[in-house]
């Protein structure tokens, strides 16, 4: 399909293929789900050490017989079968009873619910920065590609992109936190509360850090969708026919190269959120990253199930939510295919 064409309105045959197509998708994401549910389970109980440590120190837990170490095993559910404990597993997530945290003693679900809305907040904040720098630098690279400040941003969009978070994330702490002072190094909210200067405040430091890591991928591919667009033979024709190429950039050339931006950046929400793992911990923020890394090092098993689940569902639905919205922005996945 050209890249300059008008939507047709939709066959019986149409629809009965995208129903067909969207039944398929349904069977996918339940097999993956299952999938998911079974390496959440597992995930935890391949790593070494188990959540005994969180009962005393080593020299304690030394003492104890094996008959000892069975009963509290057994106690905090730990100690069954393990077919019998992935049945429980599955039994909780389906009436969202996820259990109780080992480490504190916290509802794992309350503790997941405390700790979802920081990390929602952090990753909206950073797609919504991302999204608008990437794809605004991505255009104009792909409309300059032929002049030389295009490959001067292109070799940054690399360097960029291959910036570990954590080393970038200390860098930020030690000029823009200690050095200078202007942005706090740590937590969410001030002493003053919650108030919307204060989480501003506490953003800034986290969202830049996931901002600029996350620049480079988005440039790179917008880039390279515009360059796509641009040099396909009806845009060509088109401009050889003396279109100007700032209607041709706005009207033919914009909405085929970003459709599969769109794609992208709806799978990154997902991703993003088990990303942010590596940056609340080094800022200390209390979202769902932090929780996640604190039950993986306590070896929490009913708290690194939950957060696990979670994450994974993130994933999931960002894909699902795309595979649903895709349609609305492409003519051609309404009508069946290309005309």
């Amino acid at each position: 399909m050209s890249a300059i064409q008008a939507s047709v309105p939709a066959t019986p045959v149409a629809r009965r293929g995208r129903l067909t197509f969207l039944g398929g998708r349904v069977l996918e994401y339940l097999a993956v789900l299952i999938v998911a549910l079974t390496l959440n389970f597992l995930l935890p109980r391949a790593l070494p050490g188990g959540p005994l440590k969180l009962f005393g120190s080593p020299e304690a837990l030394a003492r104890l017989t094996a008959e000892e170490r069975a009963q509290i095993a057994t106690e905090y559910g730990f100690g069954d079968p393990i077919h019998l404990q992935f049945l429980d597993y599955l039994h909780s997530v389906v009436t969202l009873d996820l259990g109780t945290s080992l480490s504190d003693g916290r509802d794992v679900t309350a503790a997941i619910g405390d700790a979802l809305p920081w990390t929602l907040l952090l990753v909206g904040t950073s797609i919504v920065a991302t999204t608008l720098i990437g794809i605004t630098l991505g255009v104009i690279g792909g409309i300059r590609r032929r002049e030389g400040k295009g490959a001067f941003t292109l070799t940054g969009a690399i360097v960029v992109d291959s910036i570990p978070q954590f080393w970038l994330a200390m860098l930020l702490i030690v000029w823009f936190g200690v050095k200078w002072q202007i942005a706090p190094t740590f937590g969410a909210t001030g002493p003053d509360g919650t108030t919307v200067a204060g989480l501003a405040q506490h953003l800034v430091l986290p969202v830049a850090t996931l901002t600029i890591t996350g620049i480079g991928y988005i440039f790179m591919y917008t880039r390279s969708s515009m360059l796509s667009v641009l040099t396909s033979e009806p845009v060509q024709h088109a401009h050889a026919r003396g279109i100007p190429r700032g209607r041709l950039v706005r009207r033919h050339v914009l909405r085929p190269a970003l459709l599969p931006v769109h794609t992208l950046i709806m799978l990154d929400i997902g991703f993003l959120a088990a990303g942010a793992i590596v940056v609340e911990t080094v800022f200390a923020y209390p979202g769902l990253g932090r929780l996640t890394f604190g039950a993986i090092a306590a070896r929490d098993y009913p708290l690194m199930q939950g957060t696990f689940l979670v994450l994974t569902l993130m994933v999931v639905l960002m894909n699902l939510l795309a595979d649903l919205t895709y349609p609305l922005l492409d003519p051609r996945a309404r009508t069946g295919g290309d005309r």
